[in-house]
């Protein structure tokens, strides 16, 4: 019973922002959708609505089924390494890491299936960096931050004890 509310835990949290992604994409579609943008700080960043048939920085246009082959390994990857983390509090920023990642992966994926594109609806205009959303937030954050433990918090022996295990 411990374990299943173990789990259960990290269930809400994975939905929540799955949530939170489709929310932001809906409010989009709603408010954005067939208007120039809106400048929440003037030449710098912008709400602005796209639909991007493609992957992170347009690449991919159109590919729609390699793309969901890809996310669909990706999250396999993801439930995989979860599994084989220790039960330990040393690990469990990198569980928030994949929980977030899976999120990120599921919220774009939704997407794809449900409209065949991911609505995109941040700009920095300033630097013109290309528009992206909430669930794009969730993988890029995830990942540097999954960098990051791996290079300088985990040392060897803690990432044999997942990929030994």
């Amino acid at each position: 019973m411990k374990k299943a509310v173990w789990y259960l835990k990290w269930i809400i949290l994975f939905l929540v922002l799955i949530g939170a992604d489709q929310m932001t994409k809906q409010l989009a579609v709603g408010t954005l959708k067939g208007n120039t943008g809106f400048p929440i700080i003037k030449n710098v960043f912008k709400l602005f609505y796209l639909e991007n048939h493609g992957a992170a920085f347009g690449l991919f246009q159109n590919q729609r089924f390699p793309l969901l082959i890809v996310t669909i390994i990706v999250l396999l990857a993801i439930g995989f390494v979860f599994n084989r983390i220790p039960h330990e509090k040393k690990f469990t920023s990198m569980r928030w890491i994949l929980v977030v990642l899976a999120a990120g992966a599921v919220g774009n994926m939704i997407d794809r299936i449900a409209n065949g594109y991911v609505v995109d609806f941040l700009y920095f205009e300033l630097i013109n960096f290309p528009v992206f959303n909430v669930a794009d937030c969730y993988v890029v954050i995830s990942a540097v931050l999954a960098v990051l433990l791996i290079i300088f918090y985990y040392d060897d022996n803690d990432l044999d004890r997942i990929l030994k295990k």
